[in-house]
């Protein structure tokens, strides 16, 4: 990270709407200041109208980088210079990094999810099922994929979106990949290593049931949701109670919200350190 002098903070932030509830300025500002990093994270509403404004104001302010929430994934991407690969494989991004006076786009939300698993499963050679086929399927799955698992199962209502996920894994990465058609409760199936729900069921609503008939899943397969809040949603609850290894959504959101503070200052942060920071914001154990 470049000097900046004694009174000039390093500057990175959020641009989404609505950001009232977004948590993520609680988890990165406690690991700038458990590290001793003079940086500060805005977290500031932004419109859609507005977007390109903001994008241009933090490259004249200076800031080292940002991060990109709904509804500005995808449309942020007409505001760069480039695209990471991963990024581009994923046709979102939700980190953008200044380099050389460039701002170039890059995804941490399936590093993010990789990284969570790190010590529950290992993904080479791995049988996923993926259910959504939005912006955090596709990250999900492509850095899944790009991990070593072997086939990852698309399943969402929407046929359009899923087979053209399905298409990008088989032709971009080493995973076999099929569209699955959502509807009714879903069976898993025994072989099945890994069941990701990427949709936002469950987002704010711990009854929220997503259709999955979870007596098809083996007593192994790691049952992960996205849903950072409440961190425990009905699936994590209902796959715990048959006794499935579970990963809640707060180590994926702690995860990617490092890789950005590694982008953006090089530093590794202490997880343990961001998590509980969140944790404690959210009122969770």
């Amino acid at each position: 990270m470049a000097g900046h002098g004694a009174f000039l903070a390093t500057i990175t932030g959020s641009f989404s709407t609505p950001a009232g509830d977004n948590p993520t300025v609680v988890m990165v500002e406690a690991a700038y200041r458990h590290h001793g990093i003079d940086a500060r994270y805005l977290n500031c509403d932004v419109d859609a109208a507005s977007l390109a404004d903001a994008v241009r104001g933090a490259a004249a302010m200076g800031w080292a980088g940002f991060n990109c929430s709904l509804p500005h994934k995808v449309t942020v991407i007409d505001h760069l210079e480039s695209l990471a690969p991963s990024a581009e494989l994923i046709g979102a991004v939700n980190c953008v990094v200044r380099r050389e006076g460039r701002w170039v786009g890059e995804n941490t939300d399936g590093r993010g999810f990789v990284s969570s698993l790190d010590g529950v499963v290992d993904l080479t050679g791995a049988r996923l099922v993926v259910l959504g086929a939005g912006g955090a399927a596709r990250a999900v799955a492509v850095e899944a994929a790009l991990a070593g698992a072997a086939s990852v199962a698309v399943v969402s209502r929407s046929a359009a979106p899923g087979e053209d996920l399905a298409r990008v894994l088989r032709e971009r990465t080493g995973a076999s990949s099929e569209h699955v058609p959502w509807d009714g409760d879903l069976a898993v199936g025994p072989d099945v290593d890994v069941l990701v729900n990427a949709t936002s069921i469950g987002l704010g609503d711990d009854r929220a049931r997503v259709p999955v008939d979870l007596s098809t899943l083996s007593s192994s397969c790691v049952v992960a949701d996205v849903i950072p809040n409440p961190p425990q949603t009905w699936l994590l609850r209902a796959a715990a109670e048959r006794g499935n290894p579970t990963v809640d959504g707060l180590g994926m959101l702690v995860a990617q919200g490092a890789h950005a503070i590694t982008l953006w200052t090089g530093l590794e942060p202490d997880q343990a350190v961001m998590r509980g920071a969140l944790a404690a914001a959210l009122a969770t154990p």
